[in-house]
């Protein structure tokens, strides 16, 4: 039976609004470079009205993903809570007209503004992001429709979600009810220092409700607290079906049971790390979900992250698919 959904990601509903910076203007406003920082509501309006010549789009780890995918042709949906804000309404229709169904409505009287990024790049591409997280941080499993998960062939989890208890539970609700219905489910780590804060919750989820895991180096080795990629790369295959490990300029190593598969990657110098993660996992689910071989995925993700680097902003702006038919991928 043919699924409505190819993939459905459940993550931060976070609006992107992107400038450029030098790094005396960082200095002067008192941003650290090149990270995420978390800012609460006064200090997300400070630097909004500090921004010139801004560039707004839906965003998130996991929407940018999506949207790729959905950039690809295939069919997708996005589960997220927003506010019934202007910036709410902004979101969902973005998302809808990128072709990605977004789930659930804005939510009205929602208990805080829809959340939103404020994000510098710097002439050499480093990327300052300063986070107001307001509404999406309080996804939660009433947030999840189990007939959305049953109906897709693939979910995708975003780890950012994992600092809250109702965002773990609504991970276990829509994995479950894909997995029950022949889906796979999976995860971007997303970020080191959310595994350290909640280390044994992380593996549990990966070993017990997951079929693929994809991460960095420094997310990897902190699931096992090494600092031997390979030795966390080793203890991760043992948990979980399928481990992507994405290693920046040295290229991308796919590890399932049965082989490993290691993807060079070509080096250049970007002009918007913003979203490199996120295409890499476009690419590479897109792969997945049209049955292509583990190299090929790793070709496609690569393919599609060399594209994001390429211009401001954390979503391809040209046509995927027919990026993929250049480099002899489809």
């Amino acid at each position: 039976m043919t699924k409505k959904y190819q993939v459905v990601g459940i993550g931060n509903a976070v609006v992107d609004v992107l400038t450029t910076a030098d790094d005396s203007f960082l200095e002067h406003m008192g941003i650290e470079k090149g990270i995420m920082q978390l800012i609460e509501r006064d200090r997300a309006e400070v630097l909004y009205a500090a921004m010139k010549e801004r560039k707004q789009a839906a965003g998130g780890s996991v929407a940018n993903t999506i949207a790729g995918i959905g950039n690809l042709g295939l069919s997708t949906g996005f589960v997220g809570r927003v506010h019934d804000d202007a910036l709410g309404h902004f979101y969902a229709e973005a998302m809808e007209m990128d072709g990605t169904r977004f789930v659930n409505p804005p939510v009205p009287g929602g208990e805080l503004p829809t959340s939103r990024s404020m994000i510098f790049v710097s002439p050499d591409g480093e990327r300052s992001m300063n986070t107001y997280l307001g509404i999406s941080a309080e996804l939660g499993p009433e947030d999840v429709d189990d007939a959305v998960a049953a109906d897709a062939e693939i979910v995708f989890l975003e780890g950012y979600l994992f600092d809250k208890d109702k965002g773990k539970q609504a991970f276990i609700a829509m994995s479950r009810a894909c997995r029950a219905a022949g889906g796979k489910a999976g995860i971007a780590i997303s970020d080191p220092f959310c595994v350290e804060r909640h280390r044994d919750d992380f593996l549990a989820l990966i070993e017990n409700e997951l079929d693929y895991v994809i991460g960095n180096e420094e997310e990897i080795k902190s699931l096992f607290q090494t600092d031997d990629l390979e030795h966390g790369i080793a203890k991760t295959a043992a948990i979980c079906p399928m481990v992507v490990c994405t290693r920046s300029g040295d290229g991308v190593s796919i590890i399932t049971a049965e082989e490993r598969v290691d993807v060079p990657v070509e080096r250049i110098i970007p002009v918007d790390a913003t979203g490199a993660g996120d295409g890499f996992a476009a690419g590479f689910l897109y792969g997945m979900a049209t049955g292509a071989d583990l190299r090929t995925c790793g070709e496609m993700g690569c393919t599609v992250a060399g594209e994001v680097i390429r211009h401001i902003g954390p979503r391809a702006d040209r046509d995927l698919n027919a990026l993929l038919r250049d480099k002899g991928l489809v």
